[in-house]
């Protein structure tokens, strides 16, 4: 199944996927050195990378939509991109959160309770990064026009390993 949002032959939603990934990443990665005793300004430059970050997240959401609605119901593809989508709705909503929080406050770094947020949303951002990539190079969904929707997850050996 081809994606229905293309680039120069390319699918659109992998490659919106990476900046939003990066910048969330990275900024749980500057709050916590930010919390630990690191420079100063890596509180402010985390509450930017979860802005540009958050921005980003919603129009990979948006291409994505277009390619999950164009994948048949019943198949396993469907139920992992649900899976997937559902993850990163969750993921979204905990970051905006935190971002909200740091909107007013009087310093834009991140207390002990936005951080442990800020982690679990990371994990679920590992989660859906592997359920994305599941899609991809499992299930063939948005590169291959004869995908088998319904291959078996990779987390289970082949029948050539067993």
């Amino acid at each position: 199944m081809e994606s229905r949002l293309k680039v120069l032959g390319h699918p659109l939603h992998p490659m919106l996927v990476m900046f939003p990934v990066a910048l969330l990443a990275t900024a749980v990665l500057f709050d916590v050195v930010d919390t630990v005793g690191g420079p100063d300004f890596l509180g402010e430059v985390a509450y930017w990378n979860l802005t540009v970050g958050l921005v980003g997240g919603l129009l990979a959401a948006v291409a994505g939509t277009f390619d999950l609605l164009a994948i048949p119901t019943g198949t396993r593809a469907k139920r992992v991109a649900l899976t997937h989508a559902a993850a990163n709705v969750a993921l979204i909503l905990l970051f905006a959160a935190v971002w909200a929080v740091r909107l007013n406050a009087d310093t834009r770094a991140a207390g002990g309770a936005l951080i442990a947020i800020e982690i679990v949303a990371l994990a679920i951002l590992g989660i859906s990064a592997w359920l994305g990539g599941e899609l991809v190079d499992r299930l063939g969904v948005g590169v291959d026009r004869d995908a088998d929707l319904d291959a078996p997850s990779s987390l289970r050996p082949s029948a050539s390993t067993q």
